[in-house]
């Protein structure tokens, strides 16, 4: 009996779906695993939705090819105009026009981590959304971002209350992606990580 017990346990402690993958170092040198293991993830949970950080948008191309045809809700969500220069947005008109013939959702919002509470602390020296933001990139700063942009994508109608899958990186494309249960950011703490897929050991 004892034995049987220790092979179910092993079998189960080795199960890939319970794994996460990490890797060596952060950067967009994981683009292509990062999305792989998304997309397979994805498949295995039958979640319907996955939503992508891309700034200027190679990642969310990257991903819509990698989801072309598979009936899946692609959400790609950029930065907000102003995020580093006034009146301005990385992503160009023409990508963003690409990636909607590709039948993703493209969506530029105000980010729940970067808004009024950035004004505030650049003023007054703290928010208490920076807490927040931080807190959150003891994990990783891709995981603040997964966050992030599943509370956009729940902001804009793009996604429900259902499971999705989160694609995000440490500066230029992705080296993190989680299984999230989305709510909108005026319902921050309803909102449940389910699931980290991957993310760098170091960053």
């Amino acid at each position: 009996m004892a034995i049987i017990l220790v092979k179910v346990i092993t079998k189960y402690m080795s199960m890939e779906t319970d794994t996460m993958t990490s890797f060596p170092k952060a950067g967009r040198i994981n683009t292509a695993a990062c999305l792989e293991l998304a997309v397979t993830e994805l498949q295995k949970a039958n979640i319907s939705t996955m939503v992508v950080a891309s700034t200027y948008g190679d990642t969310g191309l990257k991903a819509a090819e990698l989801l072309s045809g598979k009936g899946v809700n692609l959400v790609v969500v950029t930065h907000n105009y102003g995020f580093k220069e006034p009146a301005h947005i990385e992503m160009t008109q023409e990508t963003r026009q690409r990636l909607e013939k590709m039948g993703a959702k493209v969506f530029t919002g105000t980010m729940p981590f970067r808004n009024i509470g950035t004004a505030i602390r650049q003023g007054l020296g703290y928010s208490q959304q920076d807490l927040i933001a931080n807190t959150l990139r003891i994990l990783g700063q891709g995981i603040k971002v997964c966050v992030e942009i599943a509370m956009m994508a729940a902001d804009a109608g793009h996604v429900g209350t259902e499971d999705i899958v989160t694609v995000a990186g440490t500066g230029r494309g992705a080296d993190t992606a989680a299984i999230i249960k989305p709510a909108p950011s005026n319902a921050l703490f309803d909102l449940k990580i389910r699931k980290i897929i991957a993310k760098p050991w170091d960053w």
